[in-house]
């Protein structure tokens, strides 16, 4: 196939190992499984307008993960002495799965450190979840850690993306995971292109006006993340923008982390390459952790703008 003439030319992220423009197509190997995620299932119980899984109290394209099925992972890396430190737990809103508990409490008593990704709404504040929340802080401490969204400081924004009333039912978690000294972070986005040191400033007023002990300065405790619009123009990867960009392979999230996910229908649980990319089937490497330790290529937009660029460009 030429590669000069237009009418000849792929689709950007088709080949695996070639870019559009015919040259090599970089991979990241797995270095070390650091970090594990469960997605714990795809329902949530708000409909976000840009959310990039398509989270709703509707879809089950991901069904719930049982603790059984997260155990038999916990196992393999103790069995293969995989040096796994954090186990995390994203969705749809992990604590809608009704093994939610019991699997934080696995996770913790084997010795391992937790985070879960949560709105911190209805579903966290039932009584239930947040007695066995208080009673995991209690004898873990902060070996458990949740990272509430909260996706803009301003309450409008944030129920322009979430609904009406999600601001206000999210800052009663957010301030009650502080009140009760949880080791607490938040996600916000840049959905709206404002500068960063604006919205951090906005943050910091929030936090303050609320009594919520974070920093928004910190991008540990307050993560900016940018939108992931798979149909925006993107550079493709090649082996040779290591060098351009001065990103080093090992950094990049699939070096050292995988997702496990369990799809409608099927018989057991799949483990893909992040979690950003749950539903592309080229991700999918396999049904154990030793399937899944294989190099990955770098084939697809948020690959390449969430992961590797950064703001970056791969043109000499």
């Amino acid at each position: 196939m030429s590669m000069t003439g237009l009418q000849d030319t792929p689709p950007k992220f088709t080949h695996p190992r070639l870019t559009a423009k015919g040259e090599d197509r970089a991979w990241v190997k797995l270095k070390a499984l650091k970090t594990l995620w469960f997605n714990t299932g795809t329902l949530c119980n708000v409909t976000c307008a840009h959310c990039y899984i398509e989270s709703s109290p509707a879809n089950d394209a991901l069904v719930y993960l049982t603790h059984g099925e997260m155990t038999a992972y916990l196992d393999e890396i103790a069995r293969d002495n995989i040096p796994t430190k954090l186990i995390g737990f994203t969705g749809g809103e992990p604590f809608m799965n009704p093994d939610m508990l019991a699997m934080l409490e696995t996770v913790l008593e084997r010795g391992f450190e937790a985070l879960v990704l949560t709105n911190a709404m209805q579903p966290m504040q039932r009584q239930k979840i947040r007695e066995g929340l208080l009673r995991l802080k209690e004898a873990y401490g902060a070996r458990l850690a949740l990272r509430v969204s909260l996706d803009h400081y301003d309450k409008a924004r944030h129920d322009e993306e979430r609904g009406p009333g999600s601001f206000a039912k999210g800052m009663e978690g957010l301030i009650w995971l502080s009140q009760h000294g949880f080791d607490i972070s938040v996600a916000g986005r840049t959905l709206w292109h404002e500068d960063e040191a604006a919205m951090r400033k906005g943050y910091a007023a929030l936090f303050a006006r609320e009594g919520i002990s974070l920093d928004a300065e910190d991008p540990a405790r307050l993560m900016l993340f940018p939108e992931m619009d798979e149909r925006a123009e993107v550079p493709e990867i090649t082996t040779a923008c290591w060098g351009i960009l001065g990103v080093a392979p090992e950094s990049v999230m699939c070096a050292s982390s995988r997702m496990v996910v369990k799809r409608k229908g099927a018989a057991k649980p799949a483990v893909l390459a992040c979690t950003l990319l749950p539903y592309d089937t080229r991700f999918e490497l396999g049904q154990t952790l030793e399937e899944a330790a294989g190099a990955v290529p770098l084939n697809h937009p948020h690959c390449a703008r969430f992961c590797v660029l950064g703001g970056g460009s791969c043109s000499g």
